[in-house]
């Protein structure tokens, strides 16, 4: 019986272990789902057709050396990237994000930047990588607020 008792004792701790890894899972799925939806609508365009990304449907994410972008459709997916949308595209980027998240400070003209999960991250200057690097989510999340708030800034100038 103390057998039976152990077993089933033994058996809920695993099930409550695999239901909250599954869940933390399916947070980290979610929090990556937000967070590209926040990069497309900061990227805006396609850097190959230069449209607007969600004209053409959902759009697709492609790993470009070690960043992480967006295409309008599959059929760009066999095109060269045009540089001026590429150069506008991390234009758009900085602007959104607009400050160093290390040091709180607006960022150079010509910033410097390091990648992070395939996102490109905008700083003031060399030293500031080692710390997103040390603490790669918070930044990203300090991020993903800099960019709703300039998502919003931008659709009340409308």
């Amino acid at each position: 019986m103390k057998y039976l008792s152990t077993l089933a004792a033994i058996t809920v701790m695993m099930t409550a272990a695999q239901f909250a890894a599954a869940q933390a899972s399916l947070n980290a799925a979610q929090e990556q789902q937000q967070r590209d939806q926040l990069r497309a609508a900061v990227q805006e365009i396609c850097p190959v057709s230069g449209g607007k990304l969600g004209s053409m449907g959902e759009p697709i994410k492609v790993k470009v050396g070690e960043e992480t972008v967006f295409m309008c459709c599959k059929g760009c997916l066999k095109q060269k990237i045009k540089p001026e949308h590429w150069a506008t595209i991390h234009t758009n980027i900085a602007k959104a994000q607009g400050i160093c998240p290390v040091m709180k400070k607006s960022l150079p003209k010509q910033p410097k930047w390091t990648f992070v999960d395939g996102q490109i991250v905008y700083i003031c200057c060399p030293g500031c990588d080692k710390k997103i690097i040390a603490k790669p989510q918070q930044f990203l999340r300090q991020i993903d607020q800099l960019y709703i708030t300039a998502l919003d800034a931008k659709k009340q100038a409308r």
